[in-house]
């Protein structure tokens, strides 16, 4: 895929791409965490089908941003289920509790994109714009 790289040109990028790549890893992080740790049956189940949906989501906001929202959803749940579902340890419960925090912040932070234009040359002066 060619880049363009021409100053002179307009070009338009996602800002917060890094966002979604960071609740993917949440997302994996959460899968991981459910193995390594112990935890009990529920927890342990519902640390594991939360990591796979938030990597799921994240996947899809990188094409659809508006999905990011899924992952606001999944990241309220994980909190406010991890004080109603036992847990074996406190820090599978301080994970999640970490997890969600920061997966909820990653999500309501929207897509944005920059835009950098420029006025066209000016005739004879290929790098210089006309004055306004």
């Amino acid at each position: 895929m060619a880049t363009n790289l021409d100053p002179m040109t307009s070009d338009s990028t996602d800002t917060n791409a890094w966002l979604r790549w960071f609740s993917l890893v949440l997302g994996v992080w959460l899968l991981i965490s459910a193995f390594i740790w112990p935890h009990t049956a529920s927890s342990q189940a519902n640390t594991w089908i939360v990591g796979v949906l938030i990597a799921a989501a994240a996947i899809w906001s990188m094409y659809m941003p508006q999905i990011r929202w899924v992952n606001t959803a999944l990241s309220v749940w994980l909190f406010v289920s991890t004080f109603f579902i036992s847990h074996q340890t406190p820090g599978t419960r301080w994970n999640n509790v970490i997890v969600a925090i920061l997966a909820f912040l990653a999500s309501v932070i929207p897509t944005g994109t920059a835009t950098r234009t420029t006025l066209p040359p000016t005739p004879g002066h290929p790098h210089r714009t006309p004055s306004l």
